[in-house]
């Protein structure tokens, strides 16, 4: 401890300082001022109590005995974190999932129609779902020879609710697209959408019951596929006696699964429309994707996936949900919305949400974190990582599904779900091939990868839409002009590819859930 006449010296410029601050800043809250010289004539023992004075007076919010008396001295109050506390309250209080909707339209769905399928489900890596259930809306009607049917596919998170029915008439994700007169035309086409496997939303998947044991799947599910996802929902078009869709239409995810359904059933659709998609994963989706992984995985609360009968991992969720909604928009729409205010510039700056981008932020995770299931956020985007229309990816699934059907044939099939991988014990080091990969794609910097022309040949002959928005960070516009110049590559002269600038729309990824003009005119004018 220093010595008195030590302290004697330092401390008046200590005090004197704060008088300052009081003077030329903001005054500190119910303090008075003291002269100067009265500070610089005080015993040691009168700055403590007057440093103590001045913290209670200070501070706004109530500091605990105990660090104070632990450090007397200590030259700032402890910081208060509002944001900890509100999740630890809500940890203690929380009983059942919340039915609130997220930042985007809501995607939490009530009545819905189910369909059964008894027979068993391969799935891509080997696991097999004995039976399964596909949650599925429909609108408008199904012409007699079944030839005016659309499906319509979903983005990560969204049930099959897209748009309001007599028995929910809750607003759908779609909502202002379906119906009569609209880009999806109820007056001509029958608009099917479906939960996809792996969601939450009364299709199967994690939060289900394993029919073998009674007991939820939990993180016991088999990992999934985009490809999975498809065939499922066409056991649901074989048992409505749809033999052709008349379009398979998607966003986002949806847009990944509209083009897989083209490749995997190229002689059951007419048209296909993918918007803000792509025809294989890159790497920086999947790390974004990966992040929300890590930070969900990463919460006590997640307990490897076992929660349902504890309190979900709402934490990592709402931080995974705040990581994802920096991606869904962009940069120049947060300028013009929040610029660099504050949400009370009259307060002192906190570690908690303080800018207004951070309170957006705040509360588009707070809302969604109990309204979808963590385990299905952690399939269905893996799902997503995994997806590859290359013709190699296409021919190494087929060469798997193709051994383990021999295997369930001859009964000795094992569906090994664990994980095998371990973590590196060194560092990651760049790879020798990535230097040759990089010369071959500056070398040919506009001609598509010949293994994706290969892999999109069987939609040579589709009517294609493609949409990218140039304002998306997620699936960056070049991806969709990649599956342009592929398609048209393998020999389509039917593709109409359309890219809307920044000067038409700066809502980044989410401008397929708002710009009806743009991206619905143009869905509705394809479609004719």
């Amino acid at each position: 401890m220093a010595a008195p006449s030590e302290m004697a010296r330092s401390a008046p410029r200590a005090f004197k300082a704060a008088h300052l601050f009081s003077q030329r800043g903001r005054p500190l809250t119910g303090s008075r001022r003291i002269p100067v010289t009265s500070v610089q004539n005080a015993s040691p023992a009168s700055y403590r109590a007057l440093h103590q004075s001045l913290l209670r007076k200070s501070h706004p919010t109530p500091i605990q005995k105990s660090s104070l008396a632990k450090d007397p001295l200590s030259s700032n109050p402890a910081m208060a974190f509002p944001c900890l506390d509100a999740q630890d309250a809500k940890s203690a209080q929380l009983s059942a999932r919340s039915l609130q909707s997220g930042p985007e339209p809501s995607y939490t769905t009530g009545h819905h129609e189910l369909f059964h399928g008894e027979q068993p489900l391969l799935l891509d890596w080997g696991g097999v779902l004995p039976e399964f259930d596909i949650a599925y809306e429909s609108w408008g009607r199904l012409n007699p020879d079944k030839s005016n049917a659309i499906l319509l596919h979903t983005g990560l998170s969204a049930s099959s609710h897209a748009h309001s029915t007599t028995a929910n008439p809750k607003p759908g994700w779609w909502e202002k697209f379906i119906g009569p007169g609209k880009p999806l035309n109820t007056d001509k086409y029958f608009i099917i959408c479906t939960n996809v496997i792996g969601g939450c939303y009364g299709s199967t998947g994690p939060s289900s019951f394993d029919p073998s044991d009674g007991k939820r799947y939990a993180t016991r599910f088999p990992i999934l596929t985009i490809d999975d996802m498809v065939r499922a929902q066409f056991r649901l078009l074989d048992s409505l006696g749809i033999k052709k869709l008349y379009a398979s239409v998607g966003s986002s995810m949806g847009g990944m699964q509209s083009l897989a359904a083209g490749v995997l059933f190229p002689e059951r659709i007419g048209k296909i429309v993918s918007i803000s998609g792509c025809a294989r994963s890159h790497p920086y989706s999947i790390a974004m994707r990966h992040t929300q992984r890590q930070v969900l995985m990463m919460d006590p609360k997640w307990a490897r996936g076992f929660y349902y009968d504890s309190i979900p991992p709402h934490s990592g969720m709402k931080l995974a949900r705040e990581i994802a909604t920096v991606t869904y928009r962009s940069g120049p729409e947060w300028e013009m919305r929040f610029g660099r205010r504050r949400a009370d510039p009259r307060k002192q700056p906190a570690l908690c949400p303080d800018f207004l981008i951070e309170t957006y932020l705040d509360h588009a995770g707070e809302k969604f974190c109990l309204e979808y299931d963590p385990n299905s956020l952690l399939y269905v985007s893996k799902a997503m990582d995994l997806f590859d229309l290359g013709h190699a990816h296409q021919t190494e699934t087929k060469k798997r599904r193709a051994e383990y059907k021999a295997e369930i044939a001859e009964g000795v099939h094992q569906s090994d779900i664990t994980c095998s991988l371990t973590l590196p014990e060194k560092p990651y080091e760049e790879q020798p091939s990535a230097e040759e990969q990089a010369m071959d794609a500056a070398a040919r910097p506009d001609a598509p990868p010949q293994d994706l022309v290969a892999g999109l040949a069987p939609l040579k002959n589709h009517p294609v839409l493609v949409m990218g928005v140039a304002s998306d960070i997620l699936f960056p516009a070049w991806q969709q002009r990649e599956i342009a110049q592929t398609l048209r590559a393998a020999g389509n002269n039917s593709v109409e590819h359309i890219e809307l600038g920044e000067d038409i729309s700066m809502f980044g990824h989410d401008t397929f859930l708002l710009d009806l003009k743009n991206i619905g005119g143009a869905v509705e004018t394809f479609l004719r």
